[in-house]
C-alpha cells in the first residue's frame, strides 16, 4: 500500500510539472501495470521485426550515426558497447532524453553507474527502497564495456525520434544519433 500512495504523491509532483508521458511511462512498464505511453513509438515484438540492425556503442559515438526506419516498422536492435565507458542506447525524443537524465545523474550519485561498470548490487538496494535503480526500460539499453544487449521498437508515423546516451557528460560530448524517419 505504501507503494502506491508514494507513486500517487510522486505523480502529483510530476504531472504539473510538466516531465510528460516519458516520466510516467518509466515508472509504468516496469511494475507491469499498463503499457506505457511513448510518444516516439512502443516496444515491438521480436517475431513483428522486419530486420534486425546492428549498434555499436564506441566512447561518445555511435555507428551508424543515423538509422533510416519507415512508419509503423518494427525493428530488432543489436546493440553492442565496444567502448571503455558505460553506455546507453536509448530510443527518444530531445525532450525525452533530457527528462531521463536527471534519472541517470541519480544512479551516479548513489553508486549504480560507475565509469567502466554498473553496480547491480547497488542498483539492486537502490531498487528495494527507492522504486528505481535498475534501468529497465523498453525503449533503453545500457551496457558495460564489451557487453551486448538488444531491443526491439515499432516505429510511430511520424516525428522527431533519435537516440542518445545519457549517462552524465556522453550526450553533451555528442553521443547521439538520429532516426531518418520516413512514410
Amino acid at each position: 500500500m505504501k507503494t502506491k500512495q508514494l507513486c500517487a504523491a510522486l505523480a502529483a509532483i510530476i504531472l504539473p510539472l510538466g516531465l510528460g508521458e516519458a516520466a510516467l511511462a518509466a515508472g509504468e512498464h516496469a511494475g507491469g501495470h499498463g503499457k506505457p505511453a511513448f510518444a516516439f513509438g512502443e516496444p515491438g515484438a521480436k517475431s513483428k521485426a522486419t530486420r534486425t540492425v546492428e549498434v555499436v556503442m564506441r566512447d561518445n559515438l555511435y555507428v551508424p550515426e543515423t538509422i533510416s526506419v519507415s512508419a509503423g516498422e518494427t525493428v530488432r536492435f543489436l546493440v553492442k558497447n565496444d567502448g571503455e565507458l558505460v553506455h546507453e542506447f536509448q530510443i527518444g525524443t530531445y525532450d525525452s532524453f533530457e527528462e531521463h537524465a536527471p534519472m541517470m545523474q541519480m544512479m551516479v550519485d548513489h553508486g549504480v553507474l560507475e565509469a567502466s561498470r554498473i553496480n547491480h548490487d547497488v542498483a539492486k538496494s537502490m531498487q528495494a527502497s527507492m522504486g528505481h535503480g535498475m534501468h529497465d526500460e523498453p525503449n533503453s539499453v545500457l551496457l558495460e564495456p564489451g557487453k551486448s544487449g538488444e531491443i526491439v521498437w515499432t516505429f510511430p508515423a511520424n516525428g522527431e525520434i533519435a537516440f542518445a546516451c545519457t549517462v552524465p557528460g556522453h550526450f553533451e560530448a555528442g553521443m547521439e544519433g538520429a532516426f531518418n524517419l520516413t512514410e
